[in-house]
């Protein structure tokens, strides 16, 4: 590759696209930029207003920094515009789209795209998120607690856990019925400890009245569990962290119920048998279910215990998303003010071999929601290619597995997290390379628009996985570079409850990653804890790490190399899964930068450099090992 194409440049933010979110019919100013000793003789950028190829020659704007600055108007004739660059040499055109720079005339999956009049919760670029699973986090009410034998779910009877600090019980041994009294007391006497970590935004796994720890079997959805405290308590937490600068999601399985719910109400344990659908055929909630004569219905994935929500119901629609005192919107309104939903199993939500309903709902529930909130923040759980909710209009960000989870998971030596469900592929002995981390990313991120890379939630540890750290076959030091990595990332970062505190589990099972927060334990002096406090801090105090430009500026073997730029300075994170020392160059004048800011990175961790040509440095990267340094841009 000719050496001055590594410093071609453009993106959405405001350093390269005059309005990040133009309005319709607005003139829209587009830069790119590279060294100013290129040899280039002419930068084109291509476009298709009403359908027709249309190719505009950039003029230069400015020299600055050893970059030469091209620019040309683009009108937002449309709701959605897209574009990529022609850079025109002697002996070749290099085509230039957000994924890459090829030889080849590109197609339109990986173009520039501006969207107009899309309203982005803008809140989100530079949120750390702190994901709560509310039974497990802090016990703010004992009064509130599941005792022993209160009830039983499909037989099984309810555990009250006699320490705090017990491990989480296996699913052989409770049925996800283990109790520990985690509650929304809890949580919101706990503010103060997420603020001094860095948060400010709390993402709370189910809190609806259901009979499981996990809640996600839900029983009603328009009240708070009890055990949870109730209504009252979720306004007060809502409230509480509202006044503290942070942002409140809450998780909801809209695809189908548990056979106890309300609606459903099979076996008449919560609910008197004249309520809900399963035993009145005259009842309006027949219709929300997929109920034949004989009483057979259609289970999601066909589980019999998680009857499927049936969408071709009017009524339906109305009292999940539509009304004005519907579900979703309840919750959005005061007193409890939400800020957003994560849709539970939202890749199969309104989709069997009934009825293919996803691509018309989808709009329609994001239109609901924005209308109550046009900040409100919409995540949707989908771990594999979603690009196609991803373009305005419908999901914010998935719960970014694909192009973050995964990635960083196998690339510090686990199987992939969808592969390993299959014996052929679990034990193929594969070592991820930094060229595959590359791909992986940009094959995500490159098919958005930049304003949805803005809102993507970050996340390798959640609820539905096992913990990395618990992982004995994870390098400890790797991990170090996987928590860096995730707040390299545009869009938010997610930290899921007990990973600073080093939490204990197993990672052979959900309920492995579900241990209660081990408050007893001093360990706010300890590596993971101060790792992702310091990140956090770095993430708020820094505007390159929310707002600024991202480039991968190297991609080999097995090392990694991201930078993130705004303005006056730069951050270069370096990962490596090596085995063995190595020495990297870093294009750091791609950035504008020459050198390191300082000595040592921002941990205290020496860092080794020598000059190598006039565009970059070569660096020692040791096994194993990663850094995170600043770069003054000059």
């Amino acid at each position: 590759m000719e050496l001055w194409l590594e410093s071609v440049h453009s993106d959405g933010t405001a350093a390269f696209v005059s309005n990040p979110m133009p309005t319709l019919l607005e003139d829209v100013t587009i830069r790119l930029r590279m060294y100013e000793d290129a040899p280039v003789k002419h930068v084109i950028l291509r476009s298709m207003p009403n359908g027709m190829e249309r190719l505009d020659d950039m003029h230069v704007a400015k020299k600055e920094n050893g970059f030469v600055y091209y620019e040309a108007v683009l009108r937002m004739n449309e709701k959605r515009i897209q574009y990529h660059f022609y850079i025109v040499c002697e002996n070749a055109v290099y085509f230039y789209t957000q994924k890459e720079i090829t030889t080849y005339l590109p197609d339109h999956t990986y173009d520039f795209v501006l969207l107009a009049d899309h309203v982005q919760p803008q809140w989100v670029k530079e949120a750390v998120f702190y994901q709560i699973f509310p039974e497990r986090f802090c016990n703010g009410d004992l009064s509130n607690d599941v005792y022993s034998g209160e009830y039983t779910q499909n037989g099984h009877p309810t555990i009250q856990m006699e320490q705090w600090d017990l491990p989480a019980l296996r699913y052989e041994q409770a049925y996800c019925l283990d109790f520990f009294g985690g509650d929304l007391q809890g949580i919101q006497q706990k503010i103060p400890y997420l603020k001094e970590l860095g948060v400010t935004a709390v993402y709370l796994n189910p809190i609806f009245f259901a009979p499981s720890s996990h809640k996600y079997d839900c029983l009603d959805y328009f009240h708070v569990d009890p055990h949870f405290g109730g209504d009252d308590a979720l306004a007060n937490l809502s409230a509480a962290l509202h006044e503290n600068g942070m942002k409140l999601i809450l998780d909801i399985s809209i695809n189908h119920t548990g056979i106890a719910h309300k609606w459903f109400n099979r076996d008449s344990i919560w609910f008197d048998k004249s309520i809900g659908a399963y035993n009145n055929p005259d009842s309006l909630e027949r219709k929300y279910y997929f109920i034949e004569e004989d009483n057979s219905y259609h289970g999601w994935f066909n589980v019999d215990t998680m009857p499927t929500l049936n969408y071709t119901s009017e009524e339906l629609r109305d009292i999940i998303y539509r009304s004005e005192d519907s579900v979703l919107k309840k919750w959005l309104k005061p007193p409890y003010s939400i800020d957003g939903w994560r849709f539970d199993v939202a890749d199969t939500f309104a989709r069997n071999d009934r009825v293919q309903l996803a691509d018309e709902l989808w709009p329609q529930i994001s239109q609901s929601i924005k209308s109550v909130n046009p900040q409100a923040y919409i995540l949707a759980e989908h771990w594999g290619d979603c690009s196609q909710y991803l373009q305005g209009g419908v999901w914010d960000s998935p719960m970014n597995y694909f192009g973050c989870g995964r990635v960083i998971r196998q690339f510090l030596g686990e199987p992939d997290l969808f592969m390993q469900k299959h014996p052929a592929l679990q034990n193929v002995n594969y070592k991820m390379t930094a060229a595959d981390v590359k791909n992986r990313i940009m094959e995500h991120l490159a098919k958005l628009p930049y304003v949805i890379w803005e809102n993507q939630f970050n996340l390798f540890d959640s609820h539905d996985t096992s913990r990395l750290h618990n992982n004995p076959k994870v390098h400890p030091d790797e991990y170090r570079g996987a928590v860096m990595f995730q707040f390299m990332l545009p869009g938010a970062a997610s930290v899921y409850y007990g990973d600073e505190a080093d939490i204990d589990g197993y990672i052979d099972s959900m309920e492995g990653c579900r241990y209660p927060m081990p408050w007893n334990n001093d360990f706010q002096k300890g590596e993971h804890y101060q790792l992702i406090h310091t990140m956090a801090q770095l993430k708020a105090k820094h505007p390159a790490l929310s707002r600024g430009s991202m480039k991968i500026l190297y991609a080999r073997d097995h090392v990694f190399a991201i930078a993130r730029f705004w303005e006056q300075e730069a951050f270069v994170c370096v990962v490596s899964t090596e085995d063995i020392d190595c020495t990297i160059r870093l294009p750091l004048a791609a950035l504008g930068a020459q050198m390191p800011s300082e000595t040592t990175d921002l941990f205290g961790k020496e860092i080794v450099v020598n000059p190598c040509d006039a565009y970059g440095i070569f660096m020692q990267v040791k096994a194993h090992q990663s850094y995170l340094f600043r770069c003054d841009i000059l």
